[in-house]
Order: structure tokens, then sequence, then C-alpha cells
């Protein structure tokens, strides 16, 4: 595997890129890094990036990348978290979160962002839940297009 660091290129870094990994069999995923320096028991989505100007975080807003790669410095251990699913489940519990977590609030030169700090093992069971489809969703994803021949033989 090769990892090429992307921190310098402007698409990539507004896309949220920060490395590209090339796997020996040629596939390619793009990861966004985010490293804390404290071992916090949760992580912490990036709600607003700015909250003044209400430019959105990273948790809500569009990115170009595959991962998020979640890393704590002082145990070394890192979370490699799927974007599609992440986002998916701060779409379906953001709010409950933002109620029972609360927020916080970076004070950075020129801006404050805001996060939502969520439980590691919440965030986890959250992600694995959005990756769930129930059959009632397929029915309203196979409705959406119209069905070809074979799909219309279908029982759903």
């Amino acid at each position: 595997m090769t990892a090429v660091s992307v921190r310098e290129d402007g698409w990539a870094q507004r896309g949220g890129i920060d490395r590209v990994l090339t796997l020996q069999c040629g596939r390619t995923y793009t990861v966004d890094e985010k490293v804390r320096t404290e071992n916090w028991p949760d992580i912490l989505l990036e709600q607003w990036s700015d909250e003044e100007k209400r430019i959105p975080g990273w948790i809500q807003k569009p990115l170009a990348c595959d991962f998020i790669a979640y890393a704590y410095a002082p145990t070394e251990t890192c979370y490699l978290l799927p974007v599609a699913p992440l986002q998916r489940a701060w779409r379906q519990r953001g709010r409950e979160w933002l109620v029972t977590y609360g927020t916080r609030r970076a004070h950075n030169p020129g801006y404050v962002s805001v996060g939502v700090p969520v439980p590691r093992d919440v965030l986890m069971q959250a992600i694995v839940d959005a990756m769930r489809v129930a059959t009632n969703e397929r029915r309203s994803i196979h409705m959406q297009l119209p069905p070809t021949p074979a799909q219309a033989s279908l029982p759903f």
C-alpha cells in the first residue's frame, strides 16, 4: 500500500482529502485526517466550521473523501470512519445527539467552530445502523427509477 499526502493541493483540501491510499491491487481510497491531542472518550463531529457565518462542518457538508481517519495521538489509536454511513448516521441522529451530548466550541483566530462530542461506542453503532437498509427503504429506492423489464417482475 502507498499513501500520498495531498495537503498542499487546493482542490483536494476543499473536498476534505488529506491523503490518497493506493492498495497493491490498484484500488484507491481518499482520506480526511483528524487528530486529537488528548484521548477523549468521544468523536467530535464538526457541525459548524464557522458558527457565525453558518459554514457547515465536515459532518454535514458534502465531502469528496471515502473515509475520515480519526486519530488520538496519545494512544496512537485511529478509527477509519466511512463517510457516507457516518453522514447518514448524523442525518438520522444528529438532533438527538445535540440534545443528549451538547456542543463544544473551539475559539480559533477569526472564527469559532462547533462540534458535537458523541461517545465512540454510540457513534459506531449508529454507523452500523445507518448501513442497514429496511425493506420499505428498498421499495422507495426502486420506485424512484422506472423499472427495467427484469425488475418489473420483482415483488418489491
